[in-house]
């Protein structure tokens, strides 16, 4: 169990948004536009293909490391505490001076590892809020703050584990107060804009 939770924090630092935009000869995304590595401000700077690949390998990161521990045996609540370890190193990443993402796209790829009609369910619910409200950050947190009430009756009912994901959903609203503080005031930025 340890070398899972080492090994999926450090997959999890690995910065998907960093590495891609200099791979496509684009600006560091921690000095462009919000200033946040992940795949909302990549699409701002590098446009939806470039922000396709980053979303995809931010979701990998939570979701490889899930898929392998369920293939060795480990039960719903250890799976959760090793998505959290991966949400924490895209989040505190130790190769860029803990400063990384909002985590929500690792936080998504997990939550497809541990049940696929769980990660549906966050994709649905964004999909829906996006389409209304034209705002990516208000998706991402409803369908995060709901996560845990259709995490616990899709899955096993694990009160355990269904608190290893809430603890993740108040690591991601921390990660977004900019983003509340943006949307409290009218200024949080639309779909597309």
């Amino acid at each position: 169990m340890f070398y899972f939770l080492i090994g999926s924090y450090l997959l999890g630092s690995i910065s998907s948004a960093i590495i891609i935009c200099k791979m496509c000869n684009l600006p560091d995304p921690r000095t462009k536009g919000s200033k946040n590595p992940g795949a909302t401000n990549v699409l701002r700077i590098g446009g939806k293909f470039v922000a396709a690949f980053v979303l995809l390998f931010d979701g990998l990161k939570g979701a490889v490391p899930v898929l392998l521990a369920h293939y060795f045996g480990f039960d719903l609540f250890n799976l959760t505490i090793i998505l959290l370890c991966a949400f924490l190193g895209h989040v505190f990443p130790i190769y860029y001076g803990f400063k990384g993402g909002k985590g929500v796209a690792t936080y998504l790829g997990g939550l497809i590892g541990l049940n696929f009609f769980v990660g549906l369910t966050f994709s649905i619910i964004w999909l829906i809020v996006a389409k209304v409200m034209k705002v990516s950050s208000i998706a991402a947190l409803t369908a995060t703050v709901l996560s845990p009430i259709y995490f616990y009756f899709i899955t096993t009912h694990d009160v355990r584990a269904t608190m290893v994901i809430f603890l993740i959903n108040l690591f991601i609203y921390f990660t977004h107060r900019e983003n509340i503080r943006r949307i409290m005031n009218g200024e949080e930025g639309v779909i597309g804009s």
